[in-house]
Formats: C-alpha cells, sequence, structure tokens
C-alpha cells in the first residue's frame, strides 16, 4: 500500500494502465470527476464513495490525462478516446452496463458514452456538467488555463466553492502539489489550449443525439456555479425526455462537497426508484 488514498487499484483499460477505486458490492456505479487541475477521482469522490458504497459498487477512475493513471508520450485527449477509456474499464472489469455519474467533464463524457454505447448506460447523473455548447465562462477559462502556484490554485479553490470556508489552505496545496507532479502539468496544458470555447464545444454532444437518448437522467446544478452556467442543466433537462432537474441554492461548482449529504441521498433514491415506462 502506497499511504495515498488517491492510489486505489490497476488495471488496463483500453490499452492504458488505469488507477481506480473499487468499493462496495450491488450495481455498479462509474463515478467520473471534472477537469480540474490536480484532480483525481479520490479527491473529487471522496465524501460520495465510502456512502454511496453501502448500496453499489462504486467504481471511480481517474480518467486518461489525470491523476495517476498512465500517460503515455504524444496521447490524444478527445472525447471519443475518453469515451473509449470509460467503455475500456467497464470491459476490463467484465460490466456489461453500469449506472454513470459524471461531474462536469465528467458529464460530457457520461453523454458521450451514451450516445455511443446506449446499451452499457443504466441511469445517469449528470452534475454540473458539460455536454452541451454554452458561452465560455470566466472562471471555466480561468480553471482550464491555470498554471502552477500555490496562489493560483486558491484562486481556483475559491471559484469552485460558494462557501469560502470549504476551500483551506490545506486543501488548495494538496492539489497544487497534485497538479505539478511529474507530467501532470503538460497532459493537462495540452487538453484545453486558448482559445478554450472550443473545448467547450469539443464536449458537447449533438443536441440531437442527446434528444434521442432514452435513459433516465437526473441532473443537479448549484445555482451559484461560476464555472458551468446553470443553464446549460436547463438546456439538458429540455433535451432529455426522461430528466429531472434539481438545483442547490447557495452552491457553486461542488454540489458533491458543499451538499454532500443531500447529493448521496438523491442519487441513492435515483438510482433504487423503480423504472418508470
Amino acid at each position: 500500500m502506497s499511504g495515498n488514498p488517491e492510489i486505489g487499484l490497476s488495471i488496463v483499460a483500453n490499452g492504458l494502465a488505469t488507477n481506480y477505486h473499487d468499493v462496495g458490492s450491488g450495481d455498479p456505479v462509474l463515478m467520473i470527476h471534472g477537469s480540474g487541475p490536480g484532480v483525481t477521482a479520490f479527491a473529487n469522490w471522496r465524501l460520495s464513495m465510502p456512502v454511496l458504497a453501502k448500496n453499489f459498487r462504486v467504481i471511480a477512475p481517474d480518467m486518461a490525462g489525470f491523476g495517476y493513471t498512465e500517460r503515455p508520450p504524444g496521447a490524444k485527449y478527445t472525447m471519443q478516446n475518453w469515451v473509449s477509456h470509460a467503455l475500456g474499464l467497464l470491459d476490463a472489469l467484465k460490466i456489461e452496463r453500469a449506472h454513470v455519474v459524471g461531474n462536469s467533464f465528467g458529464g460530457g463524457l457520461a453523454l458521450a458514452m451514451a450516445i455511443r454505447a446506449p446499451e452499457r448506460v443504466n441511469r445517469m447523473v449528470l452534475m454540473g456538467s458539460a455536454g452541451t455548447s454554452f458561452k465560455l465562462t470566466q472562471g471555466l477559462d480561468d480553471v482550464w488555463g491555470y498554471t502552477p502556484s500555490f496562489e493560483n490554485m486558491r484562486k481556483i479553490m475559491d471559484i469552485f466553492a460558494f462557501d469560502r470556508n470549504l476551500v483551506s489552505d490545506e486543501l488548495a496545496k494538496l492539489r497544487y502539489e497534485a497538479s505539478i507532479r511529474p507530467g501532470y502539468q503538460e497532459s493537462f496544458a495540452s487538453m484545453f489550449p486558448a482559445p478554450r470555447q472550443q473545448w467547450v464545444d469539443a464536449l458537447a454532444s449533438p443536441e440531437e443525439a442527446i434528444r434521442a437518448l432514452s435513459h433516465e437522467a437526473l441532473i443537479i446544478h448549484g445555482r451559484e456555479d461560476r464555472v458551468l452556467p446553470m443553464s446549460a442543466s436547463l438546456k439538458l433537462f429540455e433535451l432529455m425526455p426522461k430528466s429531472q432537474l434539481h438545483v442547490f441554492g447557495q452552491c457553486g461548482h461542488w454540489t458533491q462537497i458543499e451538499h454532500a449529504d443531500r447529493f448521496v441521498k438523491l442519487v441513492t433514491d435515483f438510482f433504487q426508484e423503480k423504472k418508470t415506462v
């Protein structure tokens, strides 16, 4: 054991040695993190995983280019490749179908995954989700434009949370240190270079494809989110036939941390509901 809680198990998924967490038992739930600097699956889902694991088998990978998953030289970070990585993980774990929870970038990935392989996705939770085209926010431009320093990471953390008390110097230091691991900033900087509106659009799925999805979806957003505008979730709600929308007041981009207990209860209830006809 490394003693680092961010490092879980390792498996080869779509050709990449992938760091992932696999806890609990029951229906599988794949949890896909966001795209902030220094992010890992554990950092994103540390409060949610142990609670959800009481009812489900929770699988949370570091996606290609992030965290402790292998970074081959010259890797191309595209939505198509990220979807292949996620599906490759399910294949490697011999999971035919999973619920998917996607945060921000992860929500866009969950949507693209459901469009490409609808039979592999059960229900979806899309939280502060990308996946539609919207005007790049200053917050997202700052997050994707991060260059490593403690001060810059502290500013980014302040953008994420409505309640600044959630953002300690210790948390900013941990995320800053994660962002300067060998190879990390190189892969991060290569993903979303300026001008960054193009990457919002690259994470978006065609509206007609979203409209055609028959999956049940729970869409969650923080009203004060400065990274992903609430209009993005309203658009998803409008497009997705079998969707419900839950908005938290006094909440930024970190619903799963800022309202951890309510978030997990919402997700658990949604996954356990009987299927509607």
